[in-house]
């Protein structure tokens, strides 16, 4: 089976939508979480926030090259390049299951005390909702790209 013949590898429409479905979750899980600037005091959710920009930068870079390789109608063959590619997914979608796990296990801890006010932790869960639905996406593309 070639390469280009896998729905969501690398130059195919399916990559190309799948990263922008990374870029769109992602972008959310940032805007959300600086809505108030009040994250910074808690390492879960600036580890959160430094993960999200990584995935946001690596999913448009991506997203620039699936739409280039659709247009040009030249995939991607060489096997460096998509090695680089899968390992780069799967190293951020480990951390970005790594913070958002990290952030809801902050905000249970904390669930008893005044950790938040209400309106305050909404966003932050909604935050951390967008970076889980940003993993599911980046790990669909690292392992339809494997």
């Amino acid at each position: 089976m070639a390469l280009d013949s896998v729905p969501g590898s690398v130059g195919t429409w399916a990559s190309f939508i799948l990263r922008l479905g990374q870029i769109i979750f992602s972008s959310a899980s940032l805007f959300f979480m600086s809505l108030r600037v009040g994250f910074y005091s808690y390492t879960a959710f600036c580890f959160l926030v430094t993960v999200m920009g990584l995935v946001t930068h690596w999913s448009f870079t991506l997203a620039l090259l699936d739409g280039y390789t659709i247009l040009v109608k030249c995939p991607i063959s060489q096997s460096g390049i998509l090695l680089v590619i899968v390992v780069g997914d799967l190293v951020l979608s480990i951390l970005t299951l790594a913070a958002a796990s990290a952030s809801i296990v902050d905000l249970l801890l904390r669930a008893d005390e005044t950790f938040c006010p209400q309106r305050l932790c909404s966003r932050y869960q909604i935050s951390v909702t967008m970076a889980f639905l940003s993993w599911l996406l980046s790990m669909a593309s690292s392992l339809f790209n494997l």
